[in-house]
């Protein structure tokens, strides 16, 4: 059986998928021309990262190590969104 805080990571893990599906879904309606090659490559990066630094957290050493994973997750999202509201 579940408990809370496991299907609170899981779900959160579904939802960081969904953003960068989302984003990378987003950037594909950029013009092509080299600058938005340049922001859709960085807006994939973030976005991904952001699901794989969490994922990472989850296996954090410590709860110190879990946090930061964590703190990179969010400033990753934070780029990411960023990135959109500029286009």
């Amino acid at each position: 059986m579940w408990n809370k805080k496991e299907d609170f990571a899981n779900e959160l893990a579904e939802r960081l998928f969904k953003f960068a599906s989302d984003i990378i879904v987003f950037s594909m309606t950029m013009a092509d021309i080299p600058e938005s090659r340049i922001i859709r490559y960085q807006q994939a990066k973030s976005a991904g990262s952001s699901g794989a630094n969490y994922e990472e957290a989850q296996a954090g050493y410590s709860r110190a190590d879990f946090t930061n994973k964590v703190r990179i997750s969010l400033r990753k999202m934070r780029e990411s969104k960023v990135q959109k509201a500029r286009h």
